[in-house]
């Protein structure tokens, strides 16, 4: 059967942690505010100098360090799975032995389009979209679009402003939760039916079978996550949340590749596997992240799910 894969990655207070890394809002240059040059010839007390405040994923270094890749593709080509990598713990000095082992093989699962939507596996939802751009390309514009303009905290943004943010290279975020008995998703909804046809499923019910992986209390948050190219930036792994609501609790993943028929890693986030829960105190928010900014992973336990058409590890 072809398949696509979405990992379904258990959220790390029982499961993994996820490298967290950041995101950036693309503008045409031709856009920006032009500035006068700078008068050089002022003089400048040095006891006046002000010392440079940067931005958190801002380093001193140089040109060639901040381009660690001249080739992004082929870098990413040549990374491995590593699937079979060992079970990582904690050394912090917590009682281990009071912890919840996690059972092999719930770290990572993955799920066809077509197993979702097994009413129309004779459609072939999976090889369609592994296998033509313009339909991912179509499905992801209108996703966002439809989440954006029924996100209640967007309602009041300049058209200026709504360009801005749905710009494709651009992380966005929102809710994937539709109110049963609406149309919400209305323009995936005609894209789903411009390519697959009038049995497809609606905006709607593919958010919602996508979603319902999530677990029995989902809290139904839904990113867009857009890598950064060409340059270095910090990050941290993490976890999406401290707890787990109602205990089956899960981060899902559905990956958009930038090829055609693409075979490898780098479309979802990497990942660590724990051996025992890693569960936040009380005092913690519940749906905030749990953010490890000084963790040092060793390669060998660095998992990066593989994004494939027929993949059912």
């Amino acid at each position: 059967m072809h398949s696509l894969s979405i990992a379904v990655i258990l959220i790390a207070a029982y499961a993994t942690i996820i490298p967290s890394v950041g995101g950036f809002a693309a503008r045409d240059a031709s856009s920006r505010t032009r500035r006068p040059p700078p008068n050089r010839n002022r003089s400048r007390n040095p006891s006046q100098t002000v010392e440079r405040k940067r931005a958190p994923h801002q380093f001193d270094h140089t040109k060639e360090e901040a381009r660690p890749f001249l080739d992004n593709h082929l870098a990413v080509k040549e990374q491995l799975p590593n699937d079979d990598a060992p079970l990582y713990t904690f050394e912090d000095g917590n009682d281990t032995e009071q912890a919840t082992i996690i059972p092999e093989g719930t770290h990572l699962m993955y799920f066809s389009l077509d197993e979702l939507f097994p009413n129309i596996a004779d459609l072939s939802l999976s090889q369609k979209f592994c296998t033509d751009g313009n339909f991912r390309n179509d499905l992801r514009s209108a996703m966002r679009e439809d989440i954006f303009d029924s996100t209640p905290a967007y309602e009041n943004m300049s058209e200026k402003a709504r360009r801005i943010l749905l710009l494709p290279d651009s992380s966005l975020q929102g809710s994937w939760r539709c109110k049963q008995g609406t149309l919400r998703m209305k323009r995936m909804t005609d894209v789903l039916k411009e390519y697959i046809g009038e049995q497809s499923p609606t905006g709607d019910e593919f958010m919602e079978a996508i979603g319902a992986l999530c677990g029995s209390e989902p809290s139904s948050h839904w990113i867009d996550i857009v890598g950064v190219m060409n340059r270095r930036i910090p990050h941290s792994w993490h976890q999406d949340t401290g707890r787990s609501r109602g205990g089956d609790t899960k981060t899902v993943l559905l990956g958009f590749p930038k090829e055609d028929n693409y075979s490898g890693v780098g479309v979802f986030s990497h990942a660590v596997k724990l051996k025992y829960e890693k569960v936040s105190s009380k005092e913690h928010a519940l749906d905030d992240s749990v953010v490890y900014s000084g963790l040092k992973v060793d390669d060998e336990y660095i998992v990066r799910p593989q994004f494939e058409q027929g993949n059912k590890n």
